[in-house]
C-alpha cells in the first residue's frame, strides 16, 4: 500500500483529503507537529508528499528544500496561492507538480497517481539497478531498502548512502570527513553531531535487521563495516 503524506495546516481540508485519498486505497498519515515535519518524514517514509507553502514555524518551501536533502520521492504542493511566481518557486524548491485552492479532490488523485507512475511505477526511468552485496546483505541503494535473508529495511537518502560508503569501503574505515563531503556537499558547516546522529540510525536499521555491531567506530578516525551476521551463524 502506497503511503501519502499530508502537510496541512487546516485540520479540515487535511481530514478532508485524507478521507478521500483513502477510498482510493492509499495509507494516509497527516503531520501534525509542525515545527518537526522532517521527523514524521523519517519516521513515515512516505511514497509520496502534499505539502502545503502557509505553514507555521517554517513554509513548505523550506520543507520541501529538507525533505529533497534526504529522499527524491515526489512532492506536490497544495496551496491558495495563485501567482505564477508561487508556482515557480515551488519547482524551484524541489517540488514536482501544483494544486491551488480550492481543488476538485479528482485532481488531486490524478496528480498523485501520475507522480508514483512516474517516479516508480511505468514512466520511471529505466536503468540497471545498482545493488551492493557483503555476505548475504544486500543494499538497494535506488529503492532505498536493506534486505538481509528475508528480512527488509526501508532507508531514507542519508542512511542509505551512508551504508553504500560503508559497503564500499569495506574493510577499510569510512573517514568521518570523507562522510561529510559525499553526505553533505552543499552546506559550508555541518555539526559533527549530525553524522554521530545519522550513524545511529544507521545502526538501528542494523538492528531492526537482527544483526548487531556492524557499524563499528574507529576513534579519531571514523566508521567501518564489520560482517558479524557470519560471526552469529558460527
Amino acid at each position: 500500500m502506497e503511503k501519502i503524506m499530508i502537510v496541512e495546516d487546516d485540520i479540515k481540508i487535511a481530514n478532508y483529503l485524507r478521507s478521500y485519498i483513502e477510498k482510493y486505497g492509499y495509507e494516509v498519515v497527516i503531520a501534525k507537529e509542525f515545527d518537526k515535519i522532517m521527523d514524521t518524514f523519517q519516521r513515515e517514509i512516505p511514497r509520496l508528499v502534499l505539502l502545503d507553502i502557509n505553514l507555521p514555524s517554517f513554509d513548505g518551501y523550506y520543507w520541501c528544500r529538507q525533505i529533497r536533502k534526504e529522499s527524491i520521492c515526489p512532492v506536490i504542493f497544495i496551496s491558495a496561492r495563485t501567482g505564477e511566481m508561487d508556482q515557480v518557486r515551488a519547482l524551484e524548491n524541489g517540488g514536482d507538480d501544483f494544486i491551488t485552492k480550492p481543488f476538485h479532490p479528482d485532481i488531486v488523485i490524478a496528480k498523485i497517481r501520475s507522480q508514483l507512475r512516474r517516479a516508480y511505477g511505468e514512466y520511471a526511468v529505466k536503468s540497471e539497478e545498482r545493488i551492493l552485496i557483503q555476505d548475504g546483505l544486500q543494499c538497494y541503494p535506488e529503492r532505498l531498502e536493506l534486505r538481509f535473508e528475508n528480512n527488509v529495511t526501508t532507508l531514507t537518502k542519508k542512511e542509505a548512502d551512508l551504508i553504500e560508503i560503508l559497503m564500499e569501503r569495506y574493510p577499510r574505515v569510512a573517514g568521518r570527513q570523507d562522510l561529510l563531503a559525499k553526505l553533505w556537499d552543499d552546506q559550508v558547516y555541518v555539526d559533527e553531531n549530525t553524522l554521530n546522529v545519522n550513524i545511529t540510525r544507521v545502526r538501528k536499521k542494523f538492528q531492526e535487521l537482527g544483526i548487531e555491531g556492524a557499524v563499528e567506530t574507529v576513534r579519531g578516525a571514523g566508521y567501518r563495516l564489520c560482517v558479524t551476521w557470519n560471526e552469529e551463524k558460527q
